[in-house]
């Protein structure tokens, strides 16, 4: 009789262990789990970070053009609205010229504050046409910007990564010793026309693209 307790003591304690040792295996790869899918979240994630909106569009008979004049609003490192800027242009193919640090995906996999995403700067916007290109500064020279900001407060780390950027674009040493895929100017664009946004959005381990979507229907009339 006791043998037979003992026995099933013994059985029960091996079944407890057994589960709790699987428990914890468990816990540990859900955990894991956890993380990997974080950080490749984080590698596929973007931030909206512009949007375009076209608020005139008529066709000039003097050029043969299309006047298009276009709401740019930009959005700061936190997402809030900045003052909009407004553009006008005799044609509708338009691109914004902007500077872009790519960081390694370590930093972007684990999230770091300063180093999470690709930085950018808009430097310019303008309209390609030979001879009669037109070009409007966004963001003027040496001019600390707001949109980029990790902090409302200029940081070191942020004034020495656009004083270097030609630094970094040219010197693979130089990009290493600061964590730095690349370093790159570019310059998405679009054809830009009435009754659509045009979100521009920074991908955390790549570069800016450009998305489109209808103008909401209770937007439509709307001075924007």
């Amino acid at each position: 009789m006791n043998l037979s307790r003992t026995l099933n003591t013994f059985l029960t304690l091996a079944v407890l262990a057994a589960l709790l040792a699987g428990g914890v295996w468990l816990h540990g790869w859900m955990e894991e789990s956890r993380i990997l899918r974080q950080m490749v979240e984080r590698l596929s994630a973007d931030s909206r970070i512009a949007e375009v909106l076209v608020t005139k569009s008529e066709y000039d008979e003097a050029s043969k053009k299309i006047k298009t004049t276009i709401k740019f609003l930009e959005f700061s490192a936190s997402g809030q609205p900045l003052e909009p800027k407004y553009f006008t242009f005799k044609g509708n193919l338009i691109q914004f010229q902007s500077l872009v640090v790519r960081f390694d995906d370590k930093w972007v996999r684990t999230g770091d504050r300063l180093k999470g995403k690709s930085a950018y700067l808009f430097m310019k916007v303008f309209v390609l046409d030979g001879d009669k290109t037109q070009v409007f500064n966004i963001t003027e020279p040496h001019e600390i910007p707001k949109g980029y900001r990790v902090e409302e407060k200029k940081s070191e780390f942020e004034t020495k990564l656009w004083e270097n950027f030609w630094t970094y674009a040219l010197d693979p040493e130089a990009r290493s010793k600061v964590g730095i895929k690349n370093a790159q100017i570019e310059a998405p664009g679009s054809i830009f026309v009435p009754g659509t946004i045009y979100t521009l959005k920074i991908e955390h381990d790549g570069g800016i693209r450009i998305d489109t979507a209808p103008v909401p229907a209770v937007l439509k009339g709307e001075k924007l």
